[in-house]
Formats: C-alpha cells, structure tokens, sequence
C-alpha cells in the first residue's frame, strides 16, 4: 500500500530527479516509480506545467535516428525545488511526531 501523491510532492520529485541530470519521461518515470506508483501519461501534464512555470526546459537530442525530449532544470527550478525540500522537511517531522507519538499534539502530550 502506498500514500497518495500530492501535486506538490509530485513536482518535488521530478524536479529532484532533473537536478541530478537532464533525463527524459521514461527514464523519469522510471526514477520516481521507485518510490510511488505513476506512469507515463501522469507525468507528461506535470512536465508541462513545470515548464510553463518556468521551473523546467526541454530539449531534442536525436537517439537512434529519432528525437528524444530531454528536461533540464533551470535556475528558477532550482530555487524552487530547495522550498520544496524545506516545506518537505517540515511536514516529515509533523507527520512522524504523531506516527512515532512524540511530542505535544494539539490537545496535549501525545
């Protein structure tokens, strides 16, 4: 069983994966399906909106006689993928402090 994929944490892991290097859908797919379950045609809409927002470019580069659409992460993704990782980060220690029951909850001592 799995946990759903929010947009937000959808968009932090493919703009991690591009920041390692450029990369195209199906290796991309392939990166993030180890950790959630998606598939191609999911990513595609993700990868264009990314793009229209400025946080990710493509590029054609031939492979065995045909063209294959590279992604690579700009400056703007850049930024935006370390507030990601923070607000990650921040919502990991909320969620782990209730499933591990540590910490104060907001009635009390949990």
């Amino acid at each position: 069983m799995g946990f759903p994929l929010s947009a937000q944490l959808l968009d932090s892991l493919v703009l991690s994966v591009v920041e390692r290097s450029d990369t195209y859908g199906y290796e991309l797919t392939k990166n993030i399906r180890d950790c959630a379950p998606v598939s191609e045609s999911t990513l595609y809409p993700v990868l264009r909106r990314l793009m229209k927002n400025g946080l990710l470019e493509s590029y054609d580069k031939e492979y065995m006689g045909r063209n294959r659409r590279y992604y690579h992460i700009t400056e703007n993704g850049k930024v935006a993928l370390r507030g990601l990782r923070r607000d990650w980060e921040e919502h990991k220690q909320s969620v782990e402090m209730i499933l591990n029951n540590r910490g104060e909850s907001h009635y009390g001592q949990i």
